[in-house]
């Protein structure tokens, strides 16, 4: 176990206490009235499911960024998480809005989107032009997924529909419950797994292909794990909470320098990161006196988008 995992496990055992205690209103265990069944039923579930699917992203990011060998590479550019988002606008522009067909079509998308990739950028016949058409091909996916759920946001059938689509694609936790956690832990568990699997394969990767392929990588598998576990992961979390964005770029750039550097020894640690970071995001959320809360998408953009100009003038003055 190395020194991020270590550091990241100590700083949730104390972020996720001092999470069910805070918001709008601050619980006091011993003194606020059904103290036990606000934080049961309410606090509980949304620390968790902040858990799950931050831990699913930062995972997802680091992996990302191993296998495309691009620091500045991001979940959404593999067109899965706005694929899941147009499933889930779907069935709200149907008006099936219920949490279990929500995050079955928001899967369905997420699932449509991964065929059409490992479709796309699996045919070709020169490895070394894997990595390129594999990145092109999630960009024209997300280009096609993003244009058709603002379409369905045009057609919608009337107001109240176009306001829940936009709402929802602000990405939040806000009445979430054990049913959303039932869903989506085993999923990102999972996609959890295969992204971890993958680690040795992306440590040889960063040696060259044919150096990678030598030590027995296979470039097609490792496409198919990547895909898979970045769908799952990714996907599941659009699936439960709409479109949260950057988590997978800022962690592993907090957590690289407290590992080896190698992809591998960086997955875990930010899984763990990106739970730290989604939790503190959302209970900031809940404790800024606004008339309405934040929505936890809009947070982590107001985050993220200098976080990531940041790295862009960094990477500038370095080809400078």
């Amino acid at each position: 176990m190395n020194r991020a995992t270590i550091t990241f496990a100590a700083l949730l055992l104390i972020a996720v206490p001092l999470s069910l205690l805070a918001g709008r209103v601050w619980i006091d265990p011993a003194t606020t009235a059904n103290a036990a069944l606000i934080l049961a039923e309410l606090r509980l579930p949304r620390a968790v499911l902040a858990l799950v699917i931050g831990g699913g992203l930062g995972a997802a990011g680091a992996a990302m960024q191993g296998y495309l060998r691009n620091p500045l590479a991001d979940p959404g550019l593999f067109g899965i998480a706005p694929g899941a988002a147009l499933g889930a606008v779907i069935a709200l522009y149907i008006g099936a809005g219920s949490t279990l067909l929500l995050s079955g079509f928001a899967l369905l998308g997420a699932g449509g989107a991964m065929a059409l990739l490992a479709l796309i950028a699996g045919r070709t016949a020169n490895p070394a032009h894997g990595i390129a058409l594999f990145t092109l091909a999630g960009m024209m996916i997300a280009s096609l997924a993003g244009a058709l759920t603002s379409l369905a946001i045009s057609l919608s059938p009337n107001a109240f529909a176009m306001s829940n689509i936009v709402t929802w694609l602000m990405g939040a936790l806000t009445d979430r419950g054990w049913s959303d956690v039932t869903m989506a832990a085993p999923l990102t568990l999972a996609g959890l797994l295969v992204l971890w699997r993958a680690g040795r394969w992306l440590d040889a990767l960063t040696l060259g292909e044919e150096a990678a392929r030598s030590m027995g990588v296979n470039p097609t598998k490792l496409m198919g794990l990547m895909v898979l576990g970045t769908g799952l992961t990714v996907g599941t979390g659009v699936a439960v909470a709409g479109i949260i964005g950057f988590v997978g770029l800022i962690v592993p750039h907090l957590v690289r320098p407290l590992t080896d550097k190698r992809p591998s020894s960086l997955i875990v640690p930010s899984a763990l990161a990106g739970a730290l970071l989604v939790l503190v995001a959302d209970v900031v959320c809940r404790i800024l006196p606004l008339v309405t809360e934040l929505r936890l998408g809009i947070a982590l953009s107001l985050i993220g988008a200098p976080f990531f100009l940041v790295l862009l003038l960094r990477m500038r003055r370095g080809l400078a």
